[in-house]
């Protein structure tokens, strides 16, 4: 049985773009005094993005120029390392995700239950459709979800959301340095952390979708859902010693 953790430090890590509208209603709703430093990083917005973070003493780091959403994760996770942090929730700054419920994702880190939360969106299909999400997402998100628990010997409730909470060392254990600048980031994160044999856990979250809360193409979609399933097929290659990608070293 896995020893409870200590406390530590805990930072919240917020990539964002163009979040000017919803990042200050966000920071409101971080539970009190839960994070030693709130990160945003700012990839590269041509709003008040940043500006708004400082007003809110945020640790604010800005990309010159848009590097993607893998890459804003990058920067804000080696920020929250190089500051101590011990346990780094990654929480979109858009207001989609409850940031109430980072306790939670906390709370189950430390009690030494899992390595790395996740916030999971899919309870019903009347609940997803009715907070808003496309058909076509919910049908690719369940379709890609089946698929990954298959492959990679799980049962979790989804694989595609972005409110996840890590360990220091699950991060440095995954060296997310090697992983993609796209948004097929976060499913290298969790199939390298299966590969690995981290301990993956989760809470129920609600969905919500609404006019500033960002959201990806489908043309973006049907590209992450492509690289995920081409990410499964190198997942069994190096789980078999066929080959191993850059990704599982």
């Amino acid at each position: 049985m896995k020893k409870v953790r200590n406390k530590g430090k805990i930072a919240i890590v917020m990539p964002g773009y163009n979040v000017a509208k919803t990042v200050e209603r966000t920071v409101k709703d971080i539970p009190r005094d839960l994070a030693d430093n709130i990160i945003l990083v700012d990839d590269g917005s041509w709003d008040a993005t940043s500006e708004v973070g400082k007003k809110l003493g945020l640790t604010v780091v800005r990309h010159k120029k848009n590097k993607g959403y893998g890459a804003a994760q990058k920067t804000g996770y080696k920020k929250a390392l190089s500051m101590g942090a011990d346990i780094i929730v990654m929480l979109h700054p858009d207001y989609q995700y409850d940031p109430r419920l980072s306790e939670e994702l906390v709370g189950l880190i430390k009690k030494g239950i899992a390595d790395i939360m996740l916030g999971t969106r899919i309870r019903t299909r009347k609940e997803v459709l009715g907070g808003g999400m496309p058909v076509y997402k919910y049908l690719s998100n369940r379709f890609l979800t089946i698929l990954e628990n298959v492959v990679l010997g799980m049962n979790l409730g989804e694989y595609h959301t972005g409110y996840r909470a890590y360990t220091k060392e699950a991060l440095k254990k995954v060296k997310f340095q090697n992983f993609s600048d796209d948004f097929v980031f976060d499913g290298q994160m969790l199939v390298v952390a299966a590969y690995k044999d981290l301990i993956i856990g989760e809470i129920p979250v609600p969905v919500k979708y609404f006019a500033e809360a960002s959201s990806i193409s489908f043309k973006k979609s049907f590209k992450y859902g492509l690289e995920t399933l081409v990410l499964l097929v190198r997942f069994i290659a190096a789980k078999t010693g066929i080959y191993k990608s850059k990704v599982f070293n």
